[in-house]
């Protein structure tokens, strides 16, 4: 890496970060960075000393600033662009060799005729089974750029032999609406998992299918959703506001308000919005728009409070910076961000597991206001309180009996996930035969007692085991209903997997409840 293009790169961050203008202070980071390379006693590589520098000034700032190299920023940055370049198989790893548990509909794997149940061995006459591959060398011997070929060697069941398929490589959607169906007459359902650049598309799509079925009131599912673009939330809240409502503002050097334009498709409908404690970031500005605006009703728990904007900063070798440049606000003038102490990432980062500990989680009577931190929405005058995320309008507890250790434990091993491979591997062909729609099999099927004996027998062989009898019991219905859903996804796809889980997740139905108690 070019010395100069590096120390260009040091000290373009040095010139925006607040603690370090001044001319003296850039040389003398300038000289210490020369002092070690050229004084130092041993050799040392300085991409490294460059890069521990800029780590170590972002750290002494906001919780979410932060470097990348460029392989992270291409890992962070491709759920968020909406496609990648590949093969198109949706796959797992199953005693050390690649299954594949869906081809991309549309997708190359899928026009050459590989199917779901296939075992890639080879890539490029380059074994892949059986040599204990990481999956991101797996993924990166798979991907490659749009029309380059790949030569796949595959085992299907019922061939003695190995086939061969030529794959061409294309782009490949990767979807952040996860889910949509109707989860009850008239109420459709539609969950995100994180505002890239085609969500809003997406949700349109998801919304045109719905109100095509008979849609008149709408869950949005934001649990476990981090976030990402800005714009992506504007565009989703433009769907549900009256023209020139404001959606969110920032504030830092610069203030910036986005408002709606009053063109959305779902300005009327009756709207729930689904978060918990690991929604955050643009998600927190969906659910705090609604709230604000008196639009629809937050159910859930308190979000996680991430409420800070990042510039990228693109430096000279393809590195990055994210660099926190503002603070969000909802409408009603809320600061979405939670308080952090600067320089203090490990505490930051335990806040999670201090709200367990408070009982946030599990009780409203657990979170605590100060009355600093009153604010009113917007059409209604109903009170809502700042102080770091969004607190729902209707407060669902965590429910810690359904998680049990043992289950966690089992799960940690990724043993109910090879559990479901295991079984969809050996019987594809006839659950496809027996239950030929997802009603039927939603309606009749019930997880066979030998895969749960299976399943403990191998805990067992991996030290995993209950603490007692009623543990291994209280564990067993949350198993069944996971396996009963992964089979689904399986067979068919995530709509009938979130069909079958959420008739047991606690958020979706208060907010089924509150959606028909009208």
């Amino acid at each position: 890496m070019n010395r100069k293009r590096i120390l260009t790169a040091v000290l373009l961050l040095v010139s925006l970060c607040a603690t370090a203008q001044d001319k003296l202070q850039m040389q003398k980071l300038q000289m210490a960075e020369w002092v070690i390379m050229n004084l130092y006693v041993d050799t040392v590589k300085e991409d490294k000393i460059v890069e521990g520098a800029i780590r170590g000034m972002l750290s002494q700032l906001d919780p979410h600033s932060s470097y990348s190299t460029k392989e992270e920023m291409l890992a962070m940055q491709e759920p968020l662009n909406g496609n990648f370049e590949g093969i198109g198989v949706e796959f797992n790893i199953k005693d050390d060799t690649l299954l594949v548990i869906q081809p991309v509909l549309g997708g190359p794997s899928e026009k050459v005729g590989i199917q779901a149940g296939d075992r890639i061995v080879s890539v490029n006459s380059e074994p892949i089974a059986g040599v204990k591959k990481k999956k991101e060398e797996i993924m990166r011997l798979l991907r490659g750029p749009k029309g380059t070929k790949v030569t796949l060697g595959v085992v299907r069941l019922g061939f003695n032999e190995q086939l061969t398929f030529v794959v061409e490589r294309d782009k490949i959607p990767v979807k952040s609406v996860i889910a949509t169906y109707m989860i009850r007459p008239g109420v459709g359902y539609i969950r995100i998992s994180n505002f890239g650049a085609t969500t809003h598309q997406e949700f349109v799509e998801s919304l045109q299918k719905l109100q095509n079925e008979g849609m008149k009131s709408l869950i949005l599912d934001l649990q476990d959703n981090g976030g990402g673009y800005l714009l992506a939330a504007v565009d989703l809240c433009n769907e549900f506001l009256e023209k020139k409502d404001l959606i969110v503002y920032t504030d830092g050097r610069e203030r910036s308000e986005y408002s709606a334009k009053g063109n959305g498709r779902f300005l009327k409908g009756k709207l729930i919005v689904l978060v918990d404690e690991y929604t955050a970031s643009a998600a927190e500005i969906v659910s705090g728009a609604v709230q604000d605006q008196d639009r629809g009703t937050v159910v859930g728990r308190r979000t996680f409070g991430k409420g800070l904007v990042q510039r990228q900063i693109n430096l000279p070798d393809t590195s990055m910076i994210r660099l926190t440049i503002a603070h969000y606000y909802t409408p009603a003038g809320r600061c979405i961000q939670k308080p952090y102490v600067k320089g203090e990432a490990d505490d930051y980062a335990r806040d999670m597991q201090n709200r367990l500990r408070r009982g946030e989680l599990t009780n409203a009577d657990s979170i605590h206001f100060a009355d600093s931190l009153k604010y009113y929405t917007l059409r209604r005058h109903r009170t809502v309180y700042g102080g770091g995320g969004i607190m729902p309008d209707n407060f669902v507890p965590l429910d810690t009996t359904m998680y049990t250790r043992y289950h966690r434990a089992l799960q940690a091993k990724s043993l109910i996930i090879n559990a479901n491979l295991n079984y969809v591997d050996q019987h594809r062909r006839e659950l496809k035969e027996q239950y030929q729609t997802f009603a039927a099999y939603q309606q009749s099927f019930e997880v066979p007692e030998s895969i749960i004996d299976d399943l403990i027998k191998e805990g067992e062989k991996q030290n995993v085991k209950p603490t007692d009898k009623s543990e291994q019991k209280a564990s067993i219905p949350y198993i069944k209903l996971q396996l009963k859903a992964l089979i689904a996804r399986d067979l068919w796809g995530m709509d009938e997997y979130f069909c079958i889980m959420n008739e047991r997740n606690p958020i979706v139905q208060e907010g089924i409840r509150l959606m028909l108690q009208d």
